[in-house]
């Protein structure tokens, strides 16, 4: 069976492409005024929903290896975002943990989810549904 001819623009892997781009320059107006990137952003979204983590923690959370992870935690470290001390327990383990200031932009930072949702046009349902398929596609059940 033949199959049909494809344009760049058919191809899923093209649509996600344009979509991940979308997402981040969408972020970049609320994340330049608090002086963050937007892989930075996930890394304090993540350390807001449980701090302090392991280095490797917040790197399985994110999706994103260690090579990838300590470069932007270093960054946050040296903006004032985040601490790095040592595990008492396990001392090559390296802890990552919000400081005050983080902490203190938390509703902001929370709060951009929803600018977000509204720039996107989506409902909670849609939102919700999105996230869903996404999720499925990054993390198949069979893997």
């Amino acid at each position: 069976m033949a199959s049909k001819r494809q344009t760049v623009g058919t191809h899923l892997s093209f649509a996600l492409y344009g979509a991940a781009n979308r997402m981040a320059r969408l972020h970049k107006p609320f994340l330049e005024p608090l002086g963050l990137t937007f892989p930075q952003y996930l890394v304090i979204l993540a350390l807001l929903d449980g701090a302090p983590l392991s280095v490797g923690a917040l790197g399985t959370r994110l999706g994103m290896d260690t090579g990838t992870i300590t470069p932007l935690v270093k960054r946050l470290e040296g903006a004032g975002f985040v601490a790095r001390t040592r595990d008492r327990t396990d001392e090559r383990r390296v802890l990552v943990d919000l400081t005050p200031r983080s902490r203190a932009l938390a509703a902001e930072i929370r709060g951009i989810t929803d600018k977000i949702k509204s720039a996107c046009q989506l409902t909670d349902q849609g939102l919700d549904d999105l996230r869903r398929t996404l999720e499925a596609l990054a993390h198949p059940a069979g893997e």
